[in-house]
């Protein structure tokens, strides 16, 4: 068996059932110890209620509607949050990551968020003030990561004929021809800083198109990049599924490649809290976490896909078809250009691949690849930020809580050298010299 089947399986057997929860709830209210079942040496929502119980049965969190949000919505549906002793968790609707942003300065205190599904960079850029209103610096960290990979870069139907892949060299030609014309070019992403906006960038200047003076980079949220397509308001865009699915269903463009291709097993999205939240309930923080890490195991099993699409499908999540979602879920793409690839090794991962763990190493090049673009200054201290933002170590309490087994534990907070679909290689010993490869930057 699967080794995250097996293990998502030993944790469902230890599913707390309401009565027992409420002895639980009543327990921890009076001091008194409650004892529980389940893996051998594992302490689950049923722990000796007192230093272990979680400080609140409460959390905020906000979710941008795609589909790498889904451990959220299967941890809350499923009922994974209340087993681990958080029954009241929300998971919040936002209406962008600048919408995102700007609760989690806020805080629930403040009718904002705890935290969020979130872009990796976003909390280093509102934890160092880069990218807040009036700079104002709000410490987050970072508790896991969500997925590896499953974006998209896509293109309007006027560059047909080109049939863009990862290389866009052809690109950059057609979009002199139109400039020439004229017209203006833009490039659509999610969030300045953010990994849509690495992602195609990274690609553009791969093949010669300077994103900061060939073409007009601009914000789209995710939920508004078909309609913006559409009515011509950009010339390509990345961003997550169903997205860049609906955009061939309605015929108005295709998929240049899933990002996996540009970095193969790339990181993604964050499960990101504002830091005094994390200080304030390291239990329930704990407990938070092994939720959402069951809720992967889950994701990832392909005997969930069908039920993880439709969940990600309803009206209070996503709220697409179903046939938007599933295929791609699969690992089925069809890029919309007669090209189509069954099983693809870059459909998006939840767990498999250490998926959840956040590599450190893999923080340092968003915050790289920040500095390379100009969002952060070139004597910034990436490295300090990434001690005090990535918290793998509480990641590494709850894997033992959960009694996982070695080899799904990494031994190392680095993947090591990464190397990159135009053969560059970002080493995290030496970020500086991955900077001095690359022909194309804002920075001298």
């Amino acid at each position: 068996m699967d080794k995250s089947k097996e293990y998502s399986a030993k944790i469902s057997e230890n599913t707390i059932k309401r009565r027992d929860f409420l002895k639980y709830s009543v327990a921890a209210a009076g001091g008194a110890a409650l004892l529980g079942g389940g893996i051998p040496g594992l302490r689950t929502a049923a722990w000796a209620a007192g230093s272990d119980a979680p400080e609140t049965t409460k959390a905020k969190l906000g979710f941008i509607a795609l589909t790498d949000a889904a451990p959220l919505f299967v941890a809350l549906e499923k009922g994974m949050f209340a087993k681990y002793g958080m029954p009241d968790v929300e998971v919040l609707k936002q209406s962008s990551w600048g919408t995102t942003r700007d609760n989690l300065v806020l805080g629930s205190e403040r009718n904002g968020i705890d935290g969020a599904h979130i872009l990796t960079p976003m909390p280093y850029l509102i934890s160092s003030g880069a990218m807040t209103a009036n700079n104002v610096k709000v410490p987050m960290v970072i508790l896991a990561r969500l997925n590896l990979a499953g974006q998209c870069i896509s293109v309007g139907r006027e560059y047909a004929d080109l049939k863009l892949g990862v290389d866009s060299t052809p690109f950059k030609a057609a979009l002199a021809a139109k400039r020439a014309g004229g017209d203006e070019v833009r490039a659509a992403m999610t969030f300045p800083g953010g990994t849509h906006d690495l992602w195609i960038r990274y690609w553009m200047a791969a093949g010669g198109i300077d994103p900061n003076r060939d073409i007009a980079t601009i914000v789209v949220p995710p939920a508004q990049m078909v309609a913006n397509m559409r009515v011509g308001s950009m010339d390509t865009f990345c961003v997550c599924e169903p997205w860049n699915e609906q955009l061939i269903s309605q015929g108005i463009g295709y998929t240049a490649n899933t990002t996996g291709e540009l970095w193969d097993k790339h990181p993604e999205k964050a499960l990101g809290m504002r830091a005094d939240w994390v200080e304030q309930n390291p239990n329930a923080t704990r407990a938070l976490l092994k939720a959402v890490m069951e809720a992967q195991m889950f994701c990832e099993d392909p005997a969930n896909v069908e039920e993880v699409a439709t969940i990600c499908s309803r009206r209070r999540w996503i709220n697409a078809p179903f046939d938007d979602i599933i295929a791609r879920m699969r690992g089925t793409f069809d890029y919309g250009t007669g090209k189509v690839v069954e099983n693809s090794p870059h459909k998006m991962r939840y767990w498999k691949d250490h998926a959840s763990y956040p590599f450190k190493s893999h923080d340092l090049w968003f915050l790289t690849e920040n500095q390379r673009w100009g969002y952060l200054p070139m004597n910034f201290d990436t490295q300090g930020l990434v001690e005090q933002v990535n918290r793998e170590d509480i990641w590494r309490a709850a894997a033992a809580d959960l009694g996982l087994g070695s080899e799904l534990v990494p031994e190392s907070t680095s993947r090591g050298k990464e190397t990159f679909f135009d053969g560059k290689v970002f080493d995290p010993e030496n970020p500086k010299a991955y900077l001095d490869s690359l022909e194309i930057k804002a920075t001298a």
